[in-house]
């Protein structure tokens, strides 16, 4: 780890450096007798929903010797336990909070501005002392078929830890339950308990992985059925791809980072297999996310294909369908032709007017039939060359 401080600081080098201030001077014995005058009501506590303090505890030599209710009495306890350390568990906390956590443990302003808005890219950065840690957990939610991301805020000193999560994900509890169950692990100090935080963020991935490979191979299946709204899920799905890549891409280049102090700072044999082992991890779910998303980019390219294939098949139907109703039009309109050539004939002879000289003509029946016919043929001919019959 980079510039990692000593696991544990004397209360001397713990004075001096700023990390713990001086013991409070024990108050004054209240007087005897009973109290005089009205009595305070004491603030009722809040309810366990809206508590942001969710666990927290002081260990010596990695076992939990307190367990305070209060950020205050953790700071007493702490004070009063020159060689333990505190693990502090955060879930959106109020600003009055961070504030009194960064006036006890000397938080740098910015670190605590960040964890506060909650919107940070994952990253490691050296605050004096202080390591800060930012992570992106996910989570697979598998009625909603989509990928849920947190974001976990870490400060490490030489006898601290503090995590501050926003969002539902990870199980930190977990962590500490299994941390707990090693002694000899969390004795190591703050940077065990946050090696295990690591861990447990990586492993996340791997449900998430396996989730979105699952919605992968029924997007395939969906765009080769034809389905509408693959297209859709398919955009979704990029979209989380790529929140999924921010949240695992940086966290490489962070482990690797940790992974090259090793041998300056003295790093504990057993931490570095830990965090060789999360490194190995995040470089394969990184790979697999990249690929994930590259997945996804040839199959809209499919879907756009077959989306164009299907909409020219259907143009082609339409163009064809509308050639055969003009072939139908054009036949019953040449018919239409021929029958009124002798409607048109027969009705100006039918007409009785008294002058019509071709009325008192003898050959006129056998002239009128001759022309209903010399018409008839001739238009028969000229549609029949034309292919309208």
């Amino acid at each position: 780890m980079s510039e990692r401080p000593d696991r544990r600081p004397s209360p001397s080098a713990a004075k001096r450096t700023g990390w713990r201030r001086p013991a409070a001077p024990a108050a004054a014995a209240p007087p005897a007798g009973p109290p005089t005058g009205p009595q305070p009501t004491p603030a009722a506590a809040p309810p366990p929903e809206h508590r942001s303090v969710i666990d927290s505890a002081v260990y010596r030599d990695g076992r939990r010797i307190a367990s305070p209710a209060t950020l205050a009495e953790t700071f007493r306890q702490l004070r009063e336990e020159p060689d333990g350390m505190a693990w502090i568990g955060l879930h959106r906390p109020t600003e009055p909070e961070l504030h009194s956590l960064a006036a006890e443990f000397n938080l740098h302003e910015l670190a605590v501005e960040d964890a506060l808005e909650a919107h940070q890219r994952p990253k490691l950065e050296r605050y004096g002392g202080t390591l800060f840690v930012v992570l992106r957990a996910a989570r697979y939610l598998d009625a909603q078929e989509e990928v849920d991301f947190a974001e976990l805020h870490i400060f490490v000193g030489p006898d601290f830890l503090i995590t501050v999560r926003h969002g539902g994900a990870p199980d930190l509890s977990a962590v500490r339950r299994r941390m707990e169950g090693n002694p000899e692990l969390l004795s190591l100090g703050p940077e065990a308990a946050l090696y295990a935080i690591l861990d447990a963020v990586v492993d996340g991935y791997a449900p998430v992985v396996e989730g979105v490979q699952t919605d992968i191979d029924e997007i395939e299946t969906e765009v080769f059925r034809g389905d509408p709204a693959v297209s859709r899920r398919i955009y979704e799905l990029s979209r989380e791809m790529v929140e999924f890549q921010r949240a695992t891409r940086p966290l490489v280049g962070m482990l690797h980072g940790l992974m090259a102090g090793f041998a300056k700072y003295g790093t504990d044999e057993e931490l570095q297999r830990y965090l060789r082992d999360v490194a190995d991890h995040v470089t394969h779910t990184s790979e697999r996310v990249d690929g994930f998303r590259q997945a996804l980019t040839e199959i809209l390219t499919v879907n756009a294909t077959l989306v164009s294939q299907q909409q020219n098949a259907e143009m082609r139907a339409l163009a064809e369908a509308g050639f055969e109703q003009n072939e139908e039009i054009k036949k019953i309109s040449s018919w239409a032709a021929i029958l009124f050539a002798p409607t048109l004939v027969g009705t100006i002879y039918g007409m009785n007017f008294e002058t019509m000289p071709e009325l008192k003509w003898a050959g006129g029946y056998p002239f009128a039939i001759l022309l209903m016919a010399v018409v008839c043929v001739s238009l028969y001919v000229i549609f029949k060359k034309r292919d309208w019959l």
